[in-house]
């Protein structure tokens, strides 16, 4: 695959588990012998895979405001009840699976924002190819915030992001050296 190629074996060998065909599987996000709904719309599900070194989103997700609230409610049926649809929930705050899958659309990627793991953070994110993808992402957002703070926001992990990308290619070029 492009983002194995060059690339040491120890940093690509935990990407096969989850990348072939996982998103073909429905096992993946729903418990293979249970496969009830309401466990695969827990944020959990998605730290199975989105969690670690090469995806960090679990921990980024974790750690914010959305996954304090998460960690604080997600046991009262009244903040979090799980039994309803996703295009029926009234969460006290968001899941992964609320703004990735809303509406209950199973295509995750449809609802993120530009791909930046494995080293591609250097991408420009406001390049007229991811227009129409950061639009969708705002429109998400304000479901419950104002469309200027979802694009604020976004500004924001733009350059954190190109940040994070020209400290990746420092490391690599110590490294190389």
């Amino acid at each position: 695959c492009a983002w194995s190629i060059e690339r040491p074996p120890g940093d690509t060998a935990g990407c096969t588990f989850c990348h072939t065909s996982s998103e073909e599987r429905c096992s993946t996000c729903h418990q293979r012998h249970q496969f009830d709904p309401a466990v695969a719309r827990r944020s959990e599900q998605c730290k199975t895979c989105h969690w670690g070194k090469d995806h960090r989103d679990w921990e980024a997700y974790d750690i914010s405001i959305h996954g304090t609230v998460y960690q604080v409610n997600k046991t009262d049926p009244n903040n979090f009840d799980f039994s309803k649809k996703l295009s029926d929930a009234d969460y006290v705050g968001p899941t992964c699976q609320y703004c990735h899958m809303r509406g209950g659309h199973h295509n995750v990627q449809r609802l993120s924002t530009v791909y930046t793991s494995m080293g591609m953070s250097n991408a420009d994110r406001g390049a007229p190819l991811w227009s129409e993808k950061r639009d969708t992402w705002v429109s998400v957002c304000d479901d419950c915030h104002s469309p200027r703070f979802a694009r604020e926001n976004l500004q924001a992990m733009d350059e954190a992001c190109k940040d994070a990308g020209i400290k990746y290619t420092e490391t690599f070029k110590i490294a190389e050296n």
